[in-house]
């Protein structure tokens, strides 16, 4: 038992950094993040027979939906609040579309229905999110360029240069060293943390969902969904992705059993449940499989124990005003990584396909899911409407890239690597 609490107090570390920083840069709730970013662990583990060793932490492709929604509930006078109870329904529906994708692989077998989601298209959106990220993150590193540049810099460090442990909380360090230099230089102000408690509710009925239906906004609401919902498409793919990984890890293919289908339903089912009460969307988290690399000790229930671990901090309401009281710049420095290699996973995606852009359909469709993406995002009104509904770039690319990639002719499909690396279409 001492051994398998140190490996859970490791892999807490491991996904701490990330987990918190989402509600951070979101305004989400810090204590709701980590108690559903635990329940949905201990969910996932028991869809998939309590055979996958995965963590389910806070999702970084949902950021752009979450800030977008926000900004617009804001010039429509809501709460910024309010306006983050709107974006919960929409990940709540972008987690149901887990579900429909479990019931199309159970039903016609992986190969034939990823066979319209190739890397061409959810390449192009993974860059555009990280793209679209990049402006708040420089907005919060003028607040204060060397605390920012601190936090960059640890970053980089230990990630190229640490040793075990260190190599893989990178970010979770960065944060630290940051915070402390700001704390050191007199940055910080600590009086609300006095005056928090010890012991209390992770959430309030008004950081949850529940709270739209007091008043709700129809159309808006509408807009939301229809914002958010597409994001399920980059995060279904790398949800793929890191099964495939931790299958490799393991030496076990998870894709085959328990099954790639009962996996999407745990995330889904997981990313749907904590957004009901105003916490991230979920997603399985990779610095987590690089804790069973270095360790290899590959069993679900020290994981398990990490969750509830989880759990129980998310009820230290001090903890949360602790974190909340980071500076800007300390969050705009680790963001400035983090962006940065959200779209470096949709180059990596582009690469390891070998995607043809000698090939004039295959730019054509790459092009306009940038080029909307980013254009709509930095444009005068930050979204397109149809009437009294509402865009977002990432949703209207998501749209016009699966839409062209399914009309032009040519090759579609993606390559599915199994256990031990080999390729198939």
């Amino acid at each position: 038992m001492p051994k398998y609490i140190i490996l859970g107090v490791q892999h807490l570390f491991a996904m701490f950094g990330a987990t918190v920083l989402v509600p951070v840069l979101t305004g989400l709730s810090v204590s709701s993040t980590l108690l559903f970013a635990g329940i949905g662990t201990l969910v996932f583990h028991a869809i998939s027979k309590f055979k996958v060793p995965a963590f389910l932490g806070s999702s970084f492709a949902f950021l752009g939906g979450y800030l977008s929604v926000k900004a617009l509930g804001v010039e429509q006078g809501m709460s910024e609040t309010l306006a983050l109870d709107y974006a919960c329904i929409g990940v709540l529906f972008a987690g149901l579309c887990y579900f429909v994708m479990a019931g199309l692989i159970k039903s016609f077998g992986i190969e034939r229905v990823l066979h319209f989601f190739p890397p061409l298209v959810t390449g192009p959106m993974i860059i555009a999110i990280g793209l679209v990220l990049s402006g708040s993150a420089i907005q919060n590193c003028t607040t204060n360029w060397p605390l920012a540049l601190v936090a960059l810099v640890t970053v980089i460090v230990a990630s190229i240069y640490g040793k075990g442990i260190i190599k893989i909380i990178p970010i979770l360090l960065g944060v630290v060293v940051s915070y402390s230099v700001a704390v050191a230089m007199g940055e910080v102000d600590f009086t609300s943390l006095g005056e928090a408690d010890w012991i209390g509710l992770p959430f309030s009925k008004e950081q949850t969902a529940l709270a739209v239906w007091d008043n709700m906004d129809t159309t808006f609401l509408i807009s939301t969904i229809i914002a958010i919902m597409p994001i399920a498409i980059a995060t279904i793919m790398e949800h793929i992705g890191d099964m495939c990984a931790i299958s490799s890890t393991v030496g076990k293919d998870f894709l085959k059993e328990p099954g790639l289908h009962r996996t999407l339903m745990g995330d889904g089912l997981a990313t749907a449940f904590a957004s009901l009460f105003g916490a991230p969307a979920n997603t399985t988290y990779g610095e987590n499989t690089g804790v069973l690399n270095l360790t290899k000790v590959f069993d679900p229930a020290v994981i398990r124990l990490a969750a509830v671990f989880a759990i129980l901090l998310s009820f230290c309401p001090k903890f949360a005003c602790l974190i909340g009281l980071m500076p800007a710049a300390t969050i705009g420095g680790v963001s400035l990584i983090l962006y940065g290699m959200i779209s470096a996973v949709g180059v990596r995606n582009l690469v390891e396909d070998s995607v043809d852009f000698n090939s004039s359909r295959n730019v054509f469709v790459a092009a306009l899911i940038l080029v909307i993406a980013i254009g709509v995002k930095y444009g005068a009104d930050d979204n397109v409407s149809f009437g009294p509904i509402h865009f977002s770039g990432l949703a209207l690319s998501a749209i016009v890239g699966v839409g062209l990639n399914a009309v032009l002719p040519g090759k579609l499909g993606m390559k599915i690597k199994s256990v031990h690396g080999k390729e198939k279409k």
